[in-house]
């Protein structure tokens, strides 16, 4: 196992799921990749590239999140470590960036949201294991209570 790809989105789920990957690196001196992917910048209808303020502000939380990234990269300093903040449809850049990096396994967190959730939104974790064609590790985030 020489790469891991380790998709991760700031939220309380991410520690846990960093755990698991630095257990993996360790068992086989792997590679990590995080993966941060930022959603694409939404349409405007009537703007070319969207009004100045909401351009503005969306740049404001890319920094943001690249600080992050490189926050947790820097976690990981005993490792082999690569970076990428990318944009695009989650699940659809997670898949493509496996395969780039020619990962052996995905390390993602399941948020654990319920039934009715998943009908309206969908999942990211779940379009991410019909649709892999490598080994995917499902880190359970949810807390008990």
């Amino acid at each position: 196992m020489k790469t891991i790809l380790v998709p991760v989105d700031f939220s309380d789920a991410t520690p846990k799921i960093i755990a698991a990957a630095r257990e993996l690196a360790e068992a086989f001196r792997s590679r990590i990749v995080l993966l941060h992917v930022v959603e694409p910048e939404p349409a405007f209808v009537g703007f070319e590239p969207g009004p100045e303020s909401v351009r503005v502000a969306i740049a404001g939380d890319f920094h943001k999140e690249h600080q992050q990234l490189e926050k947790l990269k820097a976690s990981l300093a005993d490792f082999d470590v690569l970076a990428l903040q990318i944009q695009g449809g989650i699940a659809e850049k997670i898949l493509h960036e496996a395969e780039q990096q020619n990962a052996d396994v995905i390390v993602i967190g399941s948020h654990g949201h319920g039934a009715l959730h998943h009908l309206l939104v969908g999942s990211v974790t779940s379009n991410v294991l019909r649709n892999a064609n490598r080994r995917v590790l499902v880190v359970p985030t949810k807390t008990a209570a």
